[in-house]
Order: structure tokens, then C-alpha cells, then sequence
């Protein structure tokens, strides 16, 4: 697993094909937040979203925590040594215990939404409290689904299938947008919530589908709690889980924070954060995803060499690629929100609020690009541990800058923004420093380089949007275009001549990261 150029542009062309799925997939969730702000009131829009946080909380419990951090290193490791009998043994143990548990938790959240639903929202007003708890209450069966889709995307990432994995999230925002548009009009915002449910159930038989060709060693009658390989996941999985349950708290105090502000702030959070999380899950996550099973296996067959490249190719196309997304973003955060939400129930006001959010949030992007992937270099070790600790340790710095800014800045609920942001940075550095101790030194002169050149590139390039946008602006106003289609050339020709400035001063500038792209988008 050496690299060169063919295993290099092999992980690039799994990298650029996880990217282009999910482009398509927050193209679709970017429909679903605008038809969402659209054609619901913040009344209604507040409540739907916060009846995501339990849900939401158990999903990364089990993919983010369970699966990346126990069952993708120790089966790969299986297969790696050709022990794939033995794998699915401990696979169809951890599988149908987790399926059992989840039943059972669904079931409990149907009962018990009314307990529930205040804990999501402890200030939500009576009228929007009773809306909460009916939503909770009907997206807890979408728990289920989406979580068995997580398992089943697992055993596939563990074969280094990466494409259905990525599809079926298409498939479970198709099925929202369809129950806002067709369900909305009629049933209000719990037509969107039918959606959610239809649209887990379409991800998951996606994944089943395909995933059925692989789990031929998968025995759903088989449960062995003592086999060595679970008992060792079970170990490696609760500090990950730990670490990943502080994070979700942390969303949750930000959630009841945002609660007490102004009507809307919810809202307002929810759609800057879902910007933000456009290049993290288009090309962040992606890189994460497509590299982990190869540090994974080279870990297992103890190739540090390889690993630290690999770790560090990561990092850097990681940068690359948030840098000069956050430096968009924030010179163009009013243009960008104006374009996707302003219509309908979304006022002139809720898009300055919400391009307020995002200036803050983007404070933070690259440090959260590089933390989806320096947790998989500790998982690929075996080792969950440290990952809790960091974890555990900025959620609380999170927590307290939350009081702070509310208590004693007029930030707001810019203030909630920001501290994720921080959080995100103190994660990153924390993270880098404990990891490159870990394994013996890390190329880290490489990565301020990295740093330093995107940065530089990406100054250049917002400089050249902030000249470029009032004469553009004049140009278009002269066309008489209608309100929708001025606001998309305008944002189209600030990305265009951004991404065209970035690409030329970051190969003026020499960055071995332009030819890894470039091959990425040739494959």
C-alpha cells in the first residue's frame, strides 16, 4: 500500500466519486432546507429541527461511532489477513444485537415523545412544544432505518464499496423534499416529517439491496457475545460512542440555548450549518471515508510509513479544499443565503440572520475538514481512547464559550456559531499534536506549508470576488433579469471567478495538491 501514482490516483478516483455522490446529495438536502424555509414559518421550522437532535444523536452514535471506530478497522483486519469466516462471526454478532437495540429504542422513543420532546427544546412555547413532541414522534421510526442503512454502508466501505453507500442519502432526501412538496400543502410541516420516515426506508433497502451480495457469511440467527472479535469492538467502540455522545450533548445545550433566543434562531443555525457542511461532506468527508479503510489495513500490517503518507495526503487535500471554501463563504455569505432561501416565508431580515451564522461558522471549516479525518488515524490504531479525550475536553470548552458569549457579548446566537468554530480549531490542533506523538512524527512542516500557500491563494481569490462583484452586480441589474435568475449569475460568476483565481495562484504557487485534484477530476 505504497504510495505511488496509480495507488495515489486510485484513492483520488474513489475520493472524487464519493464527492461527485455526495455534491449530488447536499445539492438535494440544499431543495429540502429551502423548501423547508419556504413554505414553513420559523413557528414550524423550529420545532422540525429540533426534533432532529435524538435522532441525529443516535445515528453518529452508531456511524460515526460504532462503525468507524470498531467495526470498519476490525473487519477490515479480517479481510486484510484473510480471515473473512471468522469476520462474519463477529459482523452477524455485532449486527443483530445493534438491530435488536435499536428496535427497541424506536419503540421506546414512539412511547415516551412527550418525556422527550422538552429535552430537545426546554424553551420551546407551549404551541410549538405540542408540535415538537408530534414530530418526535413520528421521525423516531426513521431512527431505525437510517441506522440499519449506516450498517449496511459499513460492510460495504469494509469491501472498499464506496458508491451505494453515498447514493442511498439521495435517496433519503428525495423522499423528504417529496412529502414537503406533495404532503406539505395539506398536512403542514408533518407532511415533511412522512418524508423523513419514507425516505430512511428508501436509503436502507438501497443499501440492503446491494450490501446482500457481500453479507453472504452473515448469519441473522447468530449472536455469540463471547467471541474475541466483539469483545474487542465492544472495547474499542464505547470510548468512541463516549466521545461522540459529549459532541451530540454539545449540539443538544446549543439547540435548548438557541431555544431562549429570538424566534427563528433555531433556524437560522441550522441552514448557516448546513452551508458549512456542503465542502466538509462534499470533499472532506469524502477523502475521510475513501482513506480509512487504507490506513485500517495498513495499520493492521503495520506499514507506518504508508500510514503517515496516506494521513498526510488526507490532511492536505483536506486543506486545500476548505481554506478557500471558508474565505467564499464569508465574502459572500449575504449572496450565497439570498440565492437558496430567500423567497416565500424567508424574509430580506432572515437572510442577513442567517449569513450572520455563517460568517461564524466558517471561522471553524477547515479545522472541522481536518477532524473528519484525524479520528479515523487514531481508529485505524485501534485506538478509541484518545479521540474521547479530545473530544470530551473541547465539548466542554464549546459549552462554556456558549455561556460566555450569551452572557456577556451581543453576539447572539452568532455567539453559538462561533464556539463551534473554536471548537472545532482547539480539536484539531489537540488531535494533530497527540496523533503525531502517537506514531512517531508527522510531516507537519508540510502541512503549514499547506496551510500557508491555500491560505495566501485564498486571500488573493476573495480579494478578486470582493472587485469583481459591484461591477458584475451593475452588469446584470442592466439585463432586466427576474429576482431568481439575477441572484443565481450572481453568485454563479463570484464561485467562477474564485474558483479560476484560487486554481491560478495555488499552481503559481507551485502546490503539489493542484495535481492531485486535477487527477481526481480526469477519473
Amino acid at each position: 500500500m505504497k504510495i505511488t501514482p496509480d495507488s495515489s490516483g486510485k484513492l483520488a478516483r474513489t475520493a472524487g466519486m464519493i464527492s461527485g455522490m455526495i455534491l449530488f446529495s447536499r445539492l438535494l438536502g440544499f431543495v429540502r432546507e429551502t423548501i423547508t424555509a419556504n413554505l414553513f414559518t420559523r413557528a414550524e421550522t423550529d420545532p422540525f429541527f429540533a426534533a432532529f437532535v435524538i435522532p441525529d444523536f443516535m445515528y453518529y452514535l452508531l456511524v460515526g461511532g460504532a462503525l468507524s471506530a470498531a467495526f470498519i478497522p476490525l473487519f477490515s483486519e479480517y479481510l486484510a489477513k484473510n480471515e473473512e469466516e471468522d469476520g462474519w462471526r463477529m459482523a452477524s454478532t455485532f449486527l443483530n444485537v445493534t438491530i435488536i437495540l435499536l428496535a427497541v429504542f424506536s419503540l421506546l422513543g414512539i412511547i415516551f415523545a412527550r418525556q422527550i420532546a422538552p429535552l430537545q427544546a426546554y424553551q420551546m412555547k407551549e404551541g410549538k412544544l405540542e408540535l415538537l413532541i408530534e414530530l418526535t414522534r413520528m421521525m423516531f421510526p426513521a431512527v431505525f432505518f437510517t441506522a440499519l442503512a449506516g450498517l449496511m454502508g459499513g460492510v460495504l466501505n469494509s469491501y472498499q464499496r464506496f458508491f451505494v453507500p453515498v447514493f442511498g442519502p439521495i435517496l433519503y432526501n428525495v423522499g423528504i423534499i417529496l412529502g414537503a412538496w406533495f404532503l406539505g400543502p395539506r398536512f403542514g410541516i408533518k407532511g415533511m416529517a412522512f418524508g423523513v420516515v419514507i425516505g430512511a426506508i428508501g436509503n436502507f433497502l438501497t443499501q440492503a439491496f446491494f450490501a446482500i451480495k457481500k453479507i453472504k457469511g452473515y448469519n441473522p440467527l447468530y449472536i455469540n457475545l463471547q467471541h474475541p472479535g466483539f469483545k474487542r469492538m465492544i472495547r474499542l467502540m464505547l470510548p468512541a460512542v463516549l466521545g461522540l455522545s459529549a459532541t451530540q450533548l454539545n449540539i443538544w445545550v446549543t439547540t435548548n440555548m438557541a431555544s431562549a433566543l429570538p424566534e427563528g434562531s433555531i433556524t437560522y443555525l441550522r441552514l448557516a450549518q448546513r452551508l458549512v457542511l456542503l465542502p466538509l461532506g462534499i470533499f472532506a468527508t469524502a477523502v475521510s471515508t475513501a482513506f480509512f479503510p487504507t490506513l485500517s489495513q495498513l495499520a493492521a500490517v503495520r506499514k507506518w510509513k504508508e500510514y503517515k503518507d496516506n494521513l498526510i495526503l488526507g490532511i492536505q487535500v483536506i486543506l486545500f479544499i476548505t481554506i478557500p471554501s471558508a474565505l467564499g463563504f464569508i465574502v459572500m455569505r449575504t449572496e450565497i443565503v439570498r440565492l437558496l432561501y430567500e423567497r416565500g416565508e424567508f424574509s430580506a431580515q432572515q437572510t442577513d440572520l442567517t449569513a450572520y451564522a455563517l460568517f461564524f461558522y466558517s471561522l471553524g471549516l477547515f479545522a472541522h475538514g481536518v477532524i473528519q479525518i484525524l479520528p479515523r488515524g487514531f481508529y485505524a490504531l485501534k485506538d478509541t481512547i484518545t479521540p474521547v479525550k479530545v473530544s470530551i475536553s473541547t465539548v466542554v470548552l464549546s459549552i462554556v464559550l456558549n455561556f460566555i458569549f450569551l452572557r456577556f457579548t451581543p453576539l447572539q446566537h452568532g455567539g453559538l456559531a462561533l464556539s463551534f468554530s473554536l471548537m472545532g480549531v482547539a480539536n484539531m490542533v489537540l488531535s494533530f499534536y497527540l496523533l503525531r506523538k502517537k506514531v512517531g512524527g508527522l510531516r507537519s512542516g508540510k502541512l503549514i506549508q499547506t496551510g500557508l500557500q491555500s491560505t495566501l491563494a485564498a486571500l488573493g481569490m476573495a480579494l478578486a470576488i470582493r472587485l469583481f462583484m459591484p461591477p458584475w452586480d451593475r452588469f446584470l441589474t442592466g439585463l432586466a433579469l427576474t429576482t431568481n435568475l439575477f441572484r443565481l449569475l450572481q453568485v454563479a460568476g463570484g464561485i467562477g471567478l474564485g474558483v479560476i483565481i484560487y486554481v491560478a495562484l495555488a499552481a503559481l504557487l507551485r502546490m503539489d495538491e493542484v495535481k492531485l485534484i486535477k487527477r481526481m477530476l480526469r477519473r
